[in-house]
């Protein structure tokens, strides 16, 4: 069992994942920039899971007793985020689960990165941090349905093996749901992609879409 930090943690995506992962053991630690954000974060989690170990704290604190932080914060966010944290993320396993998107009024469009990806921008600002790329296609909305087994892979990028390892048997631990290995970081920028046209999708079909790759 790990100690995991949300960065981002008040959001859709990590609260989902902060309840799935305290249904499998793990202590949690959601961060926020407002404590009382945080701690209400918290107690959802405590709601679902009666069982949790989990506490709100502000970033920087949950960042400091996390072993694995997840950074789930909008894309707009993202630079601010880690230039603030870098110090404190320091050379911890860092999972990036951001996509670069912004909405109009036709719906959900990438953006390009000068970096490639943001996980690639991840790696750029948080120097020492070993950044791996994954989960960015598990519905928010259904993560939270603690009840119900998720479906779907999650395709897991970085380059540092053992930093992929350790995600990709944190993936594991959803039930129903397998990790797969996508490779370097360089090819995060698909996954982050691919995410926009999953919410297209999700619109035209009223779903919450996920990813199944077959033949594997």
């Amino acid at each position: 069992m790990a100690k995991i930090a949300f960065i981002g943690g008040t959001g859709p995506e990590g609260l989902g994942l902060a309840m799935r992962f305290a249904k499998s053991g793990n202590e949690i630690c959601i961060g926020s920039r407002v404590l009382e954000r945080a701690q209400e974060a918290a107690a959802k989690v405590k709601e679902k899971v009666p069982q949790a170990r989990v506490q709100g704290w502000l970033n920087a604190e949950a960042v400091e007793k996390g072993e694995v932080v997840f950074l789930t914060v909008p894309y707009d966010a993202h630079k601010d985020t880690l230039e603030a944290l870098a110090e404190a993320i320091g050379d911890k396993v860092l999972v990036d689960v951001v996509a670069p998107m912004v909405f109009d009024r036709d719906g959900p469009k990438a953006i390009a990165v000068e970096e490639g990806s943001a996980a690639q921008q991840a790696r750029a600002v948080a120097r020492r941090a070993k950044v791996v790329s994954a989960f960015h296609h598990l519905d928010g909305t259904d993560l939270q349905k603690i009840e119900k087994p998720m479906q779907g892979d999650v395709i897991v990028c970085g380059d540092h093996k053992a930093a992929k390892k350790r995600v990709m048997a944190l993936v594991e631990e959803i039930e129903y749901v397998r990790a797969l290995d996508g490779g370097g970081l360089a090819n995060s920028r698909y996954l982050e992609e691919w995410t926009v046209m999953l919410l297209h999708l999700n619109h035209t079909y009223k779903a919450h879409s996920g990813v199944r790759i077959v033949g594997v």
